[in-house]
């Protein structure tokens, strides 16, 4: 039996995702935090991409404009983050992805960065998702915790409608009450039937928003288990947030996964991808 939908294949820089090729991995700190803090990241996952033999990109926020509490650090800003990720394409090598949440932003990231991202809040902010689009560059567009599914279509259909950059559809989870969130694996099939590839972000998947009173908490501990199930139930690309030390994060500290467990975590998550993917191949039609 084959896969139950092989996605168009999407061009990010010198890596493509989806297609039927291999999992991709998307990872970086939440917020660039500072240069030598986003060097350091970024060699490692260049470093675990070229072991496991996967696309690898850098993603890092240059701000973060959805801070619960007006206190929270949101970042370096646009010149100076957007200088940290030119430095890390030349000196890692990887394609960086970095989400906009101005219209306006969109042209200026887009001379950098690789792919856009339109954060989970702001997909459904047209002028937002028509402008990332029109720069010519993928688009990676989070589900809203407030969508289901099948509401993605219209928010990719906006996109293709104004690039031919392509898109990547992401899965963060869906609110579940206050301050929690849960996973429909079934989101995941549906996403991908729309013929797009589909990221599962596990980092904000496991978040509690606003569960820290000025911030959000997580639940670090269901990364990994969530991460295989979404595997497991077929994914083109996983989305990580890491940090060398999240107990002392900026942004996210309770869901950012330890940097040093980057490649155990990789290791489980591509043994259950080929696991799926020999089952879904060797069963008769």
């Amino acid at each position: 039996m084959k896969d139950y939908q092989v996605s168009k294949p999407v061009q990010i820089g010198s890596v493509r995702v989806g297609g039927g090729g291999p999992l991709a991995l998307i990872v970086g700190p939440c917020v660039i935090e500072g240069r030598e803090m986003a060097l350091e990241i970024a060699r490692l996952v260049a470093r675990v991409g070229e072991e496991f033999g996967i696309p690898a990109i850098f993603k890092a926020s240059f701000d973060k404009a959805n801070r619960q509490s007006l206190d929270s650090f949101r970042g370096l800003g646009m010149p100076e983050g957007l200088a940290i990720l030119g430095a890390v394409k030349e000196d890692a090598g990887l394609p960086v992805v970095t989400d906009i949440h101005e219209a306006g932003q969109a042209e200026q990231a887009a001379q950098v960065a690789d792919m856009l991202q339109i954060p989970a809040f702001l997909c459904r902010q047209t002028d937002l998702v028509v402008a990332a689009a029109r720069t010519g560059r993928p688009v990676l567009i989070k589900k809203g915790q407030f969508m289901a599914a099948e509401d993605m279509a219209a928010i990719a259909a906006k996109a293709t409608a104004s690039g031919e950059g392509g898109v990547l559809l992401a899965e963060r989870g869906t609110t579940f009450g206050y301050h929690n969130l849960v996973v429909d694996m079934k989101g995941l099939a549906a996403m991908r039937g729309l013929g797009w590839p589909v990221v599962f972000d596990a980092t904000h998947s496991v978040q509690l928003p606003g569960g820290a009173g000025t911030a959000s908490g997580g639940q670090r501990e269901f990364l990994a288990p969530l991460a295989r199930a979404a595997a497991g139930a077929g994914i083109d690309a996983l989305f990580v947030e890491v940090h060398p030390d999240p107990a002392n994060a900026k942004s996210d500290a309770e869901t950012q996964l330890p940097l040093e467990e980057l490649p155990t975590l990789l290791k489980e998550v591509l043994a259950v991808d080929a696991a799926r993917k020999a089952v879904m191949e060797g069963s008769p039609e």
